[in-house]
């Protein structure tokens, strides 16, 4: 008879999240894993299958939640604009924190189809809500109208990459907060 899990799915792969945002795929050994999430080794070959299947599904958590943050700080304010100011001053806010989503993408690029499918279903969710934002802004007039929607929703995205591949270069809080004033600048 097989014994029940002692642990918490959630729990584990918020650990192993942590783990992978630190470490990033290659450098993270299963010991390494075992141990941050606190479960048998054998616990998490049952769990999870292997260890990328677990990275897979630690990076399908991350970028629901990350989306799900830029999602909402996008329906702050009275005004579109300012949805994509809260956006991207919360992008500031957590720079320090590594993305798991910047990182997975710098390590293995679109080398893996799996990984590439999550990061383009989270890529689509977003994109489409900056453009809608972006739309309405400029119906607002916070963004000139010669500029193209589409294009300054791409512009907004790789932004908010740039910014936190700067914090994990080392540029300061004051730098990363220049970088978000001036994507804003460009959009006006």
């Amino acid at each position: 008879m097989a014994r029940p899990k002692e642990f918490d799915t959630a729990t584990a792969l918020d650990a192993a999240i942590e783990v992978f945002r630190d470490k990033g795929y290659a450098a993270t050994s299963a010991s390494t894993l075992v141990g941050a999430l606190h479960i048998g080794r054998q616990s998490l070959y049952d769990t999870f299958g292997d260890k990328w299947r677990l990275y897979l599904e630690a990076v399908r958590r991350y970028s629901a939640q990350e989306t799900d943050a830029h999602l909402a700080a996008l329906k702050t304010g009275p005004r579109a604009m300012d949805g994509i100011e809260a956006m991207l001053a919360r992008v500031v806010a957590t720079a320090s924190e590594t993305c798991l989503g910047v990182g997975s993408i710098c390590e293995f690029g679109t080398t893996q189809p799996e990984l590439t499918k999550i990061h383009e279903a989270a890529g689509r969710r977003l994109h489409s809500a900056i453009l809608d934002r972006v739309q309405a802004a400029r119906k607002e007039g916070g963004i000139a109208s010669v500029i193209d929607p589409e294009q300054a929703a791409q512009f907004v995205t790789a932004n908010i990459a740039a910014i936190r591949v700067a914090a994990r270069a080392g540029s300061s809080g004051k730098d990363l907060a220049a970088l978000a004033r001036l994507a804003l600048r460009g959009l006006r």
